[in-house]
């Protein structure tokens, strides 16, 4: 959140492979204007809405029960300030959303969460910490 803060305030917020919603739970608070949770895990749905209502974020927040990739691909471009994503490790969820972005930039910046190992394509700023990396990916840039 350190390296985006200042891109947060009044942003369109998506948090894809949402999970517990940490990442737009705190965008939110941090004076987003809205946030997407996107999320397909039945019971982990349950969490996130009672997580965002818990918060009283219910009127900044939507949340998609539905494929992030799958999601993401149907977005017009431009359509969110920053995108989040966190998916597993396994498989290649990082990567097909990483081409999806490349694509058809549908935030401004995207930041994936992924595997250290992992090299995502086009990326230009990779973060490693441990056995996980944040890599960021900006329009235009």
């Amino acid at each position: 959140m350190s390296i985006l803060q200042r891109e947060i305030p009044n942003a369109r917020i998506l948090d894809l492979f949402a999970g517990s919603g940490a990442l737009g739970l705190e965008c939110l608070s941090r004076g987003a204007k809205s946030a997407d949770f996107v999320e397909k895990d039945p019971r982990v749905l349950r969490t996130l809405t009672a997580n965002i209502e818990l918060l009283g974020a219910s009127e900044l927040a939507v949340v998609h029960r539905r494929d992030a990739v799958a999601f993401a691909e149907k977005l017009d471009p431009g359509a969110f300030d920053l995108a989040f994503a966190d998916p597993p490790y396994a498989g290649e969820s990082a990567e097909r959303l990483a081409e999806v972005w490349l694509a058809k930039p549908f935030s401004s910046i995207l930041s994936v969460e992924h595997d250290s190992r992992t090299r995502l394509p086009g990326s230009h700023d990779t973060r490693r910490y441990g056995t996980s990396a944040i890599t960021f990916f900006r329009n235009g840039e």
